[in-house]
């Protein structure tokens, strides 16, 4: 038996390197489109809002899918799942290079969305999957090395390439996640979930809640947020009364899991935060281009990139609780610091995002950790999904508060005493992360007081861990 155990972890340990390569792509696709947001609407005459659903349609689709898959993993082989979202990723990435209007833009962009969503899926079940929960935080950190890497290349990458020749081959970087799928189809097993049925009308109700949630927060619509929550209490008496629901009510009723959804709903919001609001207050303040941008934010990146294995590490050695403490002492640094000195030297703006990144890195997989050990086997698609999904959510809610916040131009009150004026409003808001960090740090302790208390029984855990 030892020998077929020792090949299944260096199994589970070449998946974790082939997830890790798309999810940088995955990440950077996502992102770096951004900077070249101004040029595409220079190019085809278009209004803000109109360029914008480059941004809105590609979120509303990948936090749909994202859930949609993890629901699918619990019936379907995760490796046919994979083969199927990245041909759709390859396919519109395509579709986009080739666009010559910007309908083509916004449906190759859509396209990507709908088969990258399976990567997000895929990077929550696969360190639950194959890991047990001892090993799960190095998994985890490992992971969050992508992330981080395709984070601080997009930008950089994005303002290259728009630079040297045109924002359309951005699309091209996209079309590099096709051939990993070879790898995905020999270092993932066979396993299939239970051969329940699906609900998909119930899907579909759900995919109508987030869809009308998403554009009521980006387009600050009341009518849309009253569509969404409709859907959404439609959704709930659906899961109520199917016979085979697409989320299990049960799933809700376990306290850890919900509590943990929403405080990582708040912690992610805050993640999104500090990234969005970075580049417009070094660009307005500091007057910096774009590429300049990605300069200053890269080395934080880069420091969360090399320290995510020993955040996850910490994890397993620790314990969820320490790495959560080291975490959210990082971002309370890194936001008080930003908010003493937001609109003085850019080199003072990098360094302090150092500690804001890497803690950030950290509270991801201090999150994902505790809230996996809170699903059984059977939970782990869609509890994960769902996690997933809320991360997309959490992220349009912060963006567009912040975004609202900024409209303002200027404050009329500090709440900093060390803040320059320049930047009074940034550091304002920042105080105001600050606190939120404080409130959330204060709930998690409180809920999860030790190991045990956000773990599903012994049994089921030992079982979801394999």
């Amino acid at each position: 038996m030892e020998p077929k155990l020792l090949s299944r972890e260096q199994q589970a340990d070449k998946l974790l390197r082939v997830l890790v390569f798309t999810l940088i792509l995955s990440v950077m696709n996502a992102s770096m489109f951004n900077v070249a947001l101004p040029v595409i609407r220079a190019e085809f005459d278009l209004t803000p809002s109109q360029v914008g659903w480059m941004l809105t349609g590609y979120m509303i689709v990948y936090a749909i899918g994202s859930v949609t898959f993890g629901k699918l993993a619990d019936k379907y082989r995760l490796k046919d799942l994979l083969t199927y979202g990245l041909i759709a990723f390859a396919l519109g990435s395509v579709v986009g290079l080739a666009a010559t209007e910007f309908w083509m833009v916004i449906a190759g962009r859509l396209f990507q969305a709908a088969g990258a969503s399976v990567i997000p899926a895929t990077a929550m079940i696969v360190p639950v999957r194959y890991f047990s929960p001892e090993k799960r935080g190095r998994a985890l950190g490992t992971t969050a090395v992508g992330l981080a890497l395709g984070a601080a290349l997009g930008p950089i990458v994005s303002g290259v390439v728009s630079g040297l020749v045109s924002w359309r081959y951005l699309f091209a970087l996209s079309i590099l996640a096709i051939f990993v799928l070879p790898f995905f189809r020999k270092y993932l097993d066979n396993e299939t979930g239970t051969a329940r049925s699906i609900d998909y009308f119930g899907g579909l109700m759900l995919a109508g809640t987030v869809a009308s949630l998403l554009l009521a927060i980006t387009k600050s619509s009341l009518l849309l947020g009253g569509l969404g929550v409709l859907l959404l209490l439609l959704f709930l008496l659906r899961i109520r009364t199917a016979a085979e629901p697409f989320v299990q009510p049960a799933i809700f009723r376990n306290k850890s899991y919900t509590l943990g959804l929403c405080i990582a709903f708040v912690l992610t919001g805050l993640n999104f935060g500090l990234p969005f609001m970075a580049p417009q207050f070094l660009a307005a303040l500091n007057h910096l281009s774009p590429l300049a941008v990605g300069f200053v934010l890269f080395p934080s990146a880069i420091c969360a990139a090399l320290l995510g294995k020993r955040g996850g590490k910490l994890a397993d050695e620790k314990g969820n609780r320490y790495l959560f403490a080291i975490a959210s002492g990082l971002i309370m640094l890194s936001f008080a610091a930003l908010s003493s000195v937001v609109g003085m030297s850019a080199v003072w703006i990098s360094c302090f995002m150092i500690f804001g990144t890497v803690g950030q890195s950290f509270i991801q997989i201090a999150m994902s950790n505790t809230i996996s050990r809170t699903l059984t086997k059977e939970q782990v698609g869609v509890g994960m999904g769902i996690f997933a999904m809320l991360n997309f959510i959490a992220g349009a809610t912060s963006t567009t508060l912040i975004g609202k916040a900024l409209d303002a131009e200027s404050a009329g009150f500090r709440l900093n005493p060390f803040a320059p004026g320049a930047g009074l409003l940034y550091s304002n808001i920042l105080v105001l992360l600050l606190a939120l960090v404080i409130v959330v740090t204060f709930v998690y302790f409180s809920q999860f007081r030790s190991p045990s208390a956000s773990s599903v029984p012994a049994r089921q855990a030992s079982v979801s861990g394999k």
